[in-house]
């Protein structure tokens, strides 16, 4: 059965995680990077978490922006430009096949694929590069989802793993970290993403459309997101069905089928973004912590 959080046990928990996991890699491979790198992107989304609870329910997006900025920007320029590594999925990709592990499978490993079982989907809501830019586009109160589009994501995810072994085991390419290849392969991808989601959130009216139809990543993780440890509840009997939390959920999800059920918000597309908790009128919804296995569910489609 889940119980209520704490007010800051989710921020001491990634806090722990990050700076944990940092001093296990330290200790194997004795790089000082890994002293700065998880601690950081820890704080980051620690430190945006407790600023929404220090703000207030109505002010819960501005933490949120804090962080997405601050990873955001720290990995599409130092991780980037510096340390010339490829975080978007065809870096993994390289290293998992090549069976070369470094940044990008540790990142992976951390942030969505281990990580998610923990605190399901909030890399999305927190850390994402794509989503930083996204999430400033003015359609944040979407409609309802694409029928069956979602599926794409799945086709993406294929045809990156068969652009890759093609250059590996077809061309005998292969993309080292450290090498100015790596940047090209990561601005280039991060190009082909920001074109993409732009253009979708202004055709369907919603910034998270690539992240529902289009992101290889998002499909990674709904796997281990089915078992998060931290998901948000509504109390149905606070809750008087007004409505306001679906309206404002960025990723479609079916809240109240959950409360009526008296269930947790089950869904594997909960970003953990607590908009939902920002506007309910009633303070219903709230962070809660247990396991359990989710399943999906979605508002309204569009036809």
């Amino acid at each position: 059965m889940a119980i209520k959080t704490g007010k800051y046990t989710v921020p001491i928990t990634i806090l722990s995680i990050f700076f944990g996991s940092s001093l296990i890699l330290w200790f194997f491979t004795r790089r000082v990077f890994f002293l700065f790198d998880l601690p950081y992107i820890g704080f980051a989304v620690a430190a945006g978490i407790v600023i929404n609870i220090a703000s207030g329910r109505k002010s819960s997006g501005l933490g949120r922006r804090v962080t997405q900025l601050m990873v955001g920007l720290y990995f599409l320029f130092f991780l980037n430009l510096v340390i010339k590594v490829n975080m978007q999925i065809e870096g993994l990709l390289f290293q998992v096949l090549t069976g070369f592990f470094t940044g990008a499978f540790i990142h992976y490993a951390i942030a969505k694929l281990f990580g998610p079982i923990i605190f399901s989907r909030g890399f999305c809501g927190y850390a994402c590069w794509t989503a930083m830019v996204l999430d400033f586009l003015p359609w944040k109160r979407p409609k309802g989802r694409v029928k069956g589009a979602g599926k794409f994501r799945y086709i993406h995810l294929y045809l990156s793993l068969a652009v890759v072994a093609a250059f590996l085991f077809v061309y005998k390419y292969n993309l080292k970290t450290g090498s100015m290849e790596s940047i090209y392969w990561f601005t280039a991808g991060n190009v082909i993403y920001y074109a993409a989601g732009i253009t979708m959130a202004y055709v369907l009216k919603d910034n998270r459309a690539f992240c529902k139809y289009l992101c290889p990543v998002a499909a990674l993780m709904k796997v281990p997101a089915r078992f998060s440890y931290f998901k948000l509840e509504a109390e149905a009997g606070k809750c008087t069905m007004c409505g306001a939390c679906e309206k404002i959920c960025p990723m479609d999800i079916n809240i109240m089928k959950y409360t009526f059920q008296n269930k947790r918000i089950l869904s594997t597309e909960c970003i953990l973004c607590s908009e939902c908790s920002s506007v309910c009128p009633e303070k219903a919804i709230s962070i809660t912590k247990g396991f359990d296995i989710g399943t999906d569910g979605y508002i309204n489609y569009r036809e």
